[in-house]
């Protein structure tokens, strides 16, 4: 499970674990078509998805080993276990040091009487779980440098997603009535490009399994769904017909530092406003949007993006970027990069009757929370919220991920960039099973 403890000032996860928790195993008895193309699937000897959504589950991860070849086994297909690539979550030290008396224990610079209030039940409930982490063995005050054997990983990996999606635009109209509404991924079958660009993609099977999308290997959780497009492409989505009880946006806000790159595109607030969450979610839907740490895009969720959806504010959580010792990865009186992101939580206001049929399915949602993890060093790679939002929630709920950029087992997944952190140059092989 991803969550290594739980107090009440909040959860201190494991990113890494959950990534490996997803059933990525592999037959490889079949050799790939031409095209995009699918491998056959096997169910996961660690499947805890068929039950609940949010069932968990416990692993015992070996030493890994480089990539090699297939290990065949007499009369019975090999099977590739595939785990994240450890390198990526090996935050030793913080990126910017603080002094001594600005560390977790000690008290910050003057700010605001809110800014002071968030600080202090960061510094404290973070305080609080590090000493679990480090009572545990899951923290350590000395580690390790990263070890320089590991293979180099390259700066970009696959293919430009967006812009295939910018392209797919281009691509003839298909008519509604003939139009897919969900493919689902079978074995040794092969998918048309249009079709993985205007249908949602569901592997229904238990167990994960490969696509190729120009030439590169993306990595299909079980039980999950996706749809790959620009945000001008939803329709695929509200095709789908199904209603979500979760819905998690990771918007591409505004920044001085995006509008100076060329690597990343954002949206206006007009625009993440016209994202039809109203159509997509189910009577008291709860919803949870990150957001940077400006306050204007702050009060923009609370005061215009939420009521625009008939969505209630109820709480604001703080997800917390630590190091593998424990320290903030940046100081938390920091003037420009915090160690801290923030999710707004609320729950849609829909026809009164419905809501009242389905309010006793209704947990109450803590007004704060704390979310710790060791960050992954890719960009945007936010923390699951799988683990920390079960509690909050009854079994066998539909889940749905808008901008995301990886996928999860019992998810539904939408974004333009939806498969980046599945290439499989992200994962390496941990071990041969028959």
């Amino acid at each position: 499970m991803s969550v290594v403890h739980r107090l009440t000032a909040g959860w201190l996860v494991d990113h890494l674990s959950f990534i490996n928790q997803c059933g990525y195993e592999i037959c490889d008895s079949f050799a790939y078509p031409d095209g995009i193309t699918l491998d056959t699937s096997v169910t996961s000897t660690r499947d805890c998805h068929s039950a609940s959504t949010f069932a968990a589950t416990s692993s015992s991860d070996g030493p890994i080993p480089g990539t090699g070849d297939v290990i065949e086994t007499e009369g019975k297909p090999a099977k590739t276990r595939y785990v994240f690539r450890e390198e990526f979550f090996n935050v030793s030290k913080p990126h910017i040091a603080a002094a001594p008396e600005e560390q977790l224990w000690q008290g910050c610079p003057e700010a605001s009487l809110t800014e002071l209030k968030v600080r202090k039940l960061i510094r404290e409930g973070t305080l609080h779980l590090v000493q679990e982490g480090l009572r545990s063995g899951f923290l350590h005050r000395t580690i390790a440098e990263p070890s320089c054997r590991k293979n180099a990983v390259p700066g970009h990996i696959g293919c430009g997603l967006a812009e295939l999606c910018e392209m797919a635009k281009q691509l003839p109209a298909v008519n509604e009535s003939d139009r897919q509404a969900v493919h689902v991924l079978d074995d040794e079958t092969s998918i048309p490009e249009q079709d993985l660009l205007s249908c949602v993609t569901e592997n229904s099977s238990n167990g994960a399994k490969i696509v190729e999308l120009m030439g590169q290997k993306y990595l299909v959780p079980p039980k999950s769904s996706f749809l790959l497009s620009d945000i001008s492409c939803l329709q695929p989505l509200l095709n789908y017909k199904k209603k979500y009880d979760v819905i998690v946006i990771d918007p591409p806000w505004e920044n001085k530092s995006v509008k100076r790159s060329s690597r990343y595109s954002y949206l206006s607030s007009w625009q993440i406003k016209q994202i039809p969450v109203p159509a997509l979610a189910a009577p008291n839907c709860l919803v949870v949007t990150w957001v940077t740490n400006r306050q204007k895009h702050l009060h923009f969720v609370k005061d215009e993006l939420y009521p625009h959806w008939s969505v209630k504010t109820l709480a604001e959580w703080h997800w917390v970027k630590i190091t593998g010792a424990g320290e903030f990865v940046f100081p938390l009186d920091s003037l420009h990069k915090k160690p801290y992101e923030v999710l707004v939580l609320g729950r849609v206001q829909g026809d009164v009757k419905q809501t009242l049929r389905k309010s006793e399915d209704v947990l109450p949602i803590p007004e704060h929370k704390l979310i710790v993890s060791i960050p992954c060093s890719l960009h945007s790679h936010k923390p699951p919220l799988t683990g920390v939002l079960a509690e909050f929630l009854k079994p066998d709920v539909e889940c749905l991920e808008l901008f995301a950029r990886s996928l999860q087992p019992g998810w539904t997944s939408w974004g333009n960039e939806v498969l980046k952190f599945q290439h499989i140059d992200y994962f390496t092989v941990l071990q041969n099973e028959s």
